[in-house]
């Protein structure tokens, strides 16, 4: 006798920032800038998040302290950036590690930007919004933050001293309102 067994694929849920853009962010964009083509609506490609330590040259165990903090935040582990010229006045020389930086795509990506835009922006001190006018003309955005701290998966015990990073939303939107829009439909807190 054969019995059939239960599958044991276990079904991925879908991130709520993803949902989110297809059921509610994608029409919106349709009937603003009234797109024929509902592939025609932008949307995020990817996120690169940047942290330069400049002070790695004299201690190169602070960057191994901001890998890990990226690693933690983003879920990935962080790859190295190396210095591309050698500058005397810094003591830096060409291929000395001086930061890290993380590309997340697909779920990830927008699991990350969920918690940026749900917990750890309204988490900074006197926050009243971000600039929205950091675009780079192809509807790209970038946005610093000055402490890591902000996250909730870094407890402050550990730090070992504050840095700041930035965070590089790229989109396929064609223009900067474009690009605007969409984020600010996402829910991206945007100062008046």
């Amino acid at each position: 006798m054969v019995t059939k067994s239960k599958s044991t694929k276990t079904e991925k849920k879908m991130p709520r920032l993803k949902d989110h853009y297809l059921r509610e962010v994608m029409p919106a964009l349709v009937r603003e800038f009234s797109y024929k083509n509902p592939m025609e609506t932008p949307s995020i490609k990817k996120v690169v998040i940047n942290a330069g330590i400049g002070e790695a040259v004299q201690n190169i165990k602070m960057l191994d302290a901001v890998v890990e903090e990226m690693r933690q935040i983003t879920g990935q582990k962080p790859l190295g950036t190396n210095a591309r010229k050698s500058i005397a006045g810094f003591k830096l020389r060409e291929g000395m590690p001086i930061g890290s930086k993380v590309t997340l795509r697909g779920d990830r990506m927008y699991e990350f930007l969920d918690r940026l835009i749900s917990v750890a922006l309204p988490r900074i001190r006197d926050f009243r919004g971000v600039n929205g006018n950091s675009f780079d003309g192809k509807g790209n955005y970038t946005l610093g933050l000055k402490e890591q701290i902000i996250f909730p998966e870094i407890k402050y015990d550990t730090v070992m001293f504050i840095h700041g990073f930035d965070i590089t939303i790229v989109t396929n939107a064609r223009t900067d309102k474009e690009g605007k829009a969409l984020l600010k439909f996402m829910g991206m807190p945007f100062r008046n």
